[in-house]
């Protein structure tokens, strides 16, 4: 069967000078799609939960990525995603935020290996990543905003760009007024030129 371009036509007034096939495709991917094929692009994810008694409490998850001075690269963000798990049906006693820094200190910091997206190739990050269970000190809040449970994402491509000698930290944190079992995620994509 042929495959006639109805809509691209060289006659029509709509006519784009492309024309998607499969022997010519003229397609575009998205800038951290080739950063993964040439081991570039990067995940670090860290997680926190907690069971909590009858008064509630909160749970909070902070991630942290930095990039030393004299790495001789430039963290460009491609997404942010997470998410707050409630095991709970009184929803009414939530509240759940999320907040993107500038720098900060941690409190017991622990170490968060990134992760290559390009499986089995190797490539390790130029970049430090480290998570805390407790909201960073000392940090430049450049974005902040309510939260229901469930999943979100942020998809900055590359808009957010840390240099070296800077820091990104993201601190997603929730609590409950009554008991009940929550999970925050922090997961934070990345590519490096």
């Amino acid at each position: 069967m042929p495959n006639y371009f109805v809509f691209d036509q060289s006659n029509s007034s709509f006519y784009g000078q492309l024309t998607n096939n499969y022997t010519e495709p003229g397609m575009m991917s998205p800038t951290d799609m080739d950063a993964a094929t040439n081991n570039r692009e990067f995940i670090a994810t860290a997680s926190n939960s907690g069971t909590l008694g009858l008064l509630g409490g909160s749970v909070i998850i902070t991630l942290q990525i930095s990039n030393p001075s004299g790495s001789g690269r430039t963290m460009y963000i491609s997404s942010i995603t997470g998410g707050i798990n409630v095991s709970l049906s009184l929803l009414s006693s939530f509240s759940g935020s999320i907040t993107l820094y500038s720098g900060g200190t941690l409190t017991s910091p622990a170490t968060v290996t990134p992760f290559s997206t390009k499986f089995g190739s190797g490539a390790t990050s130029s970049m430090t990543a480290h998570s805390s269970t407790s909201a960073p000190t000392g940090a430049t809040a450049l974005l902040s905003y309510a939260l229901t449970p469930g999943m979100f994402t942020l998809p900055f491509a590359g808009s957010l760009i840390v240099p070296p000698n800077q820091t990104f930290t993201m601190n997603v944190s929730s609590s409950l007024s009554v008991a009940g079992v929550m999970a925050n995620t922090a997961t934070v994509s990345w590519w490096e030129v």
